[in-house]
């Protein structure tokens, strides 16, 4: 998923969205509030999540009480579940791409600010826990330090102004639609990352849209380039996952024509979700076969439109026949590309190879 609507317009400055852009902090606000909820006899639902995102915690809170029928004020649920999220910013960890794309910026001399819808304290004590980030940003500024938060502009503005720049100069990049609708608002170059999967679509304002941080080519709009990619693929740090192959959808090895490897995605949800969708490689060991080489999808799988994130590892050998239920470990080492939908199979194999 990349889409860039015209060449885009060379800008000097960037300002940088926190929750969902470069902190995975979606994941601990479903876990809280599902935790909260169950005290009241009610269910967390994460489709409730598409309407919240990118929100004040002011309106978060009334949204909350309003859908759920609670049984209390906006202010004693935000006096309740505050003490709760605070429990968790040690724990929330940064999005793919976001330590790479602070240490490239800060190190080429490129001024940045930190524009969040959280008060100004929430931004200080969670990224206190990712060493180098708050003196990256010359600028740092919270919803409360505004009269109205996103999708009002006021909050890009202002860091316009602390940073002495033009706003034309302004490259922002969001993940929620409110933001995005903010950057538009307040005349900035805008970069969308959606936090939500398949939602690329509603955020046709933006300039750009990218599936992750992974993705952002910084040379588009006159900033210097990541200079890690070699031949198209980008090193990562190396994660593992592993254990038994069990059966699929029968597409691997039926349609595509390679050997299709599947784990379970139920036993992997917490670890799928720290890392974005897309096309990765790096080596897979059967434990009485040997040690291939792999390439990875994780996702929806736009071609077959999964409904759920799942992890689909091929095998770049011939195999003779199953191996249902043998342990597999993945090693994966490396980021190819987002994912990506194709008319037919034939394409989808000329473009990776």
């Amino acid at each position: 998923m990349a889409a860039t609507k015209h060449f885009p317009r060379m800008v000097s400055h960037v300002i940088l969205d926190l929750d969902g852009t470069l902190l995975n902090t979606d994941g601990v606000m479903n876990e809280v509030l599902k935790v909260f909820l169950v005290k009241y006899g009610k269910r967390w639902d994460n489709k409730i999540s598409q309407k919240i995102i990118g929100r004040t915690p002011l309106e978060v809170a009334t949204a909350i009480v309003k859908d759920f029928s609670l049984s209390l004020t906006t202010e004693d649920l935000m006096s309740a579940i505050s003490p709760m999220f605070s429990d968790q910013w040690c724990n929330i960890k940064a999005l793919p791409g976001a330590n790479r794309l602070i240490k490239h910026l800060r190190s080429n001399g490129v001024t940045m600010a930190l524009a969040s819808n959280s008060s100004k304290s929430c931004i200080e004590a969670k990224i206190s826990f990712h060493q180098g980030w708050k003196e990256s940003f010359s600028v740092i500024i919270g919803g409360d330090e505004v009269t109205t938060g996103k999708p009002s502009p006021e909050i890009f503005l202002e860091a316009a102004k602390r940073m002495n720049v033009d706003l034309s100069n302004c490259l922002v990049i969001e993940d929620s639609l409110p933001g995005v609708v903010a950057g538009k608002a307040a005349g900035m170059a805008v970069v969308a990352v959606p936090s939500l999967p398949k939602q690329a679509g509603l955020y046709s304002s933006a300039d750009e849209v990218i599936n992750s941080l992974l993705d952002l080519h910084p040379e588009k709009w006159g900033l210097p380039p990541f200079e890690d990619w070699i031949e198209g693929t980008l090193p990562i740090k190396p994660w593992n996952i592993g254990g038994p192959v069990i059966k699929g959808f029968g597409r691997g090895s039926k349609v595509l024509g390679i050997p299709t490897a599947n784990l379970p995605a139920e036993n992997f949800s917490t670890i799928l979700s720290e890392h974005t969708s897309g096309v990765y490689f790096g080596w897979a060991g059967l434990s009485t076969r040997g040690i291939y080489k792999m390439v990875m999808s994780i996702g929806w799988n736009p071609y077959f439109d999964n409904t759920e994130k799942t992890i689909e590892p091929w095998l770049l050998h011939d195999f003779g026949e199953d191996f249902y239920g043998e342990e597999l470990r993945l090693a994966i080492v490396g980021y190819i590309r987002p994912e990506a939908n194709f008319p037919s199979t034939c394409e989808s194999d000329s473009k990776d190879s």
